[in-house]
């Protein structure tokens, strides 16, 4: 109940509408917390709200990330999916099991921040700085 008491506030925050769909959709997205694509939230929140078509899903991510609820992540496959984390992180992406995780790291940013106070790109004012971090999680079998 509680998290769907902070959902209601960042709705209501945010000057939208409290709908079951809205809720719906942002509380299956902060329970994957694996960034999922709009398809796999659709498939996800028609569990809990049958008949709900894949446009509102698609609309309601269009509408949470314009009010800078979520963030849009793309993928090195060209592939969108959603992060209901809007603080500043980074992301680890295996391009074999497509699985992404959040990863945070001070000591990282503050490295990145300072490189680039001391080595300005001409013309170009930087705003943020996210890194998308490719690797492999290790996941494969080993049956080779």
């Amino acid at each position: 109940m509680e998290i769907t008491q902070g959902i209601i506030k960042k709705l209501s925050e945010a000057g939208l509408k409290i709908t079951p769909q809205r809720v719906a959709v942002m509380q299956t997205l902060c329970k994957l917390r694996m960034h999922p694509t709009a398809e796999e939230l659709f498939a996800e929140v028609s569990k809990i709200i049958p008949g709900l078509s894949a446009t509102t899903i698609y609309n309601t991510l269009d509408t949470f990330v314009e009010k800078g609820m979520i963030k849009r992540v793309k993928t090195d496959a060209d592939v969108m999916r959603y992060d209901a984390i809007t603080e500043h992180h980074h992301h680890l992406y295996c391009a074999v099991s497509d699985r992404m995780e959040d990863y945070f790291d001070n000591e990282l940013d503050e490295m990145l921040s300072a490189y680039f106070e001391r080595k300005q790109i001409k013309g170009f004012r930087i705003s943020d700085i996210r890194l998308q971090l490719m690797g492999d999680f290790n996941e494969r079998k080993q049956t080779q």
